[in-house]
């Protein structure tokens, strides 16, 4: 038995610094995603219908009947009338900023950002990380969308 575990050890141990060296020596990502998928996912704004958020005023979980690919990313929609919406004009429902937080492009950085902290101006979605940053946000939305529209194109090709 004590062969045995010893044995089950090295074969952990080892396996453990051969996927820690393939991890290090892996190259670094060249460029930020255009769409935030989150790290395990493909799914864009994690799988919630973005057009719902026009339509229906409110954010509402896709389904994956109605997925359509764009932009690297996999769109959920809760019926197939809004994917088709979207497919037909991807740019008006799709989250600015690539579903990244908005107050985080407006300093200069990418963070993921949460469904449920959503706001529409000017006939764009615009995503936040929590309610905490959403309320920095709509502090001075005018001054956030403008200084993030001058970071995100550089923060793409970080």
């Amino acid at each position: 038995m004590k062969r045995m575990l010893q044995s089950i050890f090295k074969t952990f141990a080892l396996t453990l610094v051969l996927v820690s060296t393939a991890l290090i020596s892996a190259p670094a990502q060249a460029k930020t995603s255009p769409v935030y998928t989150g790290y395990f996912s493909d799914k864009a704004v994690s799988g919630y219908d973005v057009v719902a958020y026009f339509t229906d005023g409110k954010p509402i979980e896709g389904d994956s009947k109605y997925a359509h690919t764009h932009a690297g990313a996999t769109w959920l929609f809760s019926s197939a009338a809004h994917r088709d919406l979207f497919v037909a004009d991807p740019a008006k429902y799709s989250p600015q900023y690539g579903g990244y937080c908005a107050w985080a492009v407006s300093q200069g950085k990418t963070a993921s950002a949460d469904p449920a902290f959503w706001k529409i101006v000017d006939g764009k979605l615009y995503l936040n990380y929590d309610a905490d940053v959403q309320k920095k946000w709509e502090m001075d939305i005018p001054n956030f969308i403008q200084a993030a529209n001058k970071s995100w194109p550089e923060l793409l090709n970080e």
